[in-house]
């Protein structure tokens, strides 16, 4: 997860000083591994959503990147 580029997703910035430039959902301090850590230790989305105050779309933009990066990868 810390290795896949975010540059190209929307939905997330990276700024040094913010959470030591880790990838953060933007004009949040929530880091995107966070997110997908609980995501992949069974949360659902209404529930990291909640947790996390984040918005679906945000969520999903971050899914939709990380799926094409893992993609172009093959």
């Amino acid at each position: 997860m810390a290795n896949l580029d975010w540059s190209q997703c929307p939905a997330v910035e990276s700024i040094p000083g913010k959470r030591s430039g880790a990838w953060v959902f933007r004009n949040t301090r929530t880091p995107v591994s966070v997110v997908f850590d609980n995501l992949e230790a069974g949360a659902t989305v209404d529930e990291v959503m909640d947790w996390f105050h984040l918005k679906r779309e945000q969520v999903q933009r971050c899914s939709n990147s990380r799926r094409g990066v893992l993609m172009r990868r093959l």
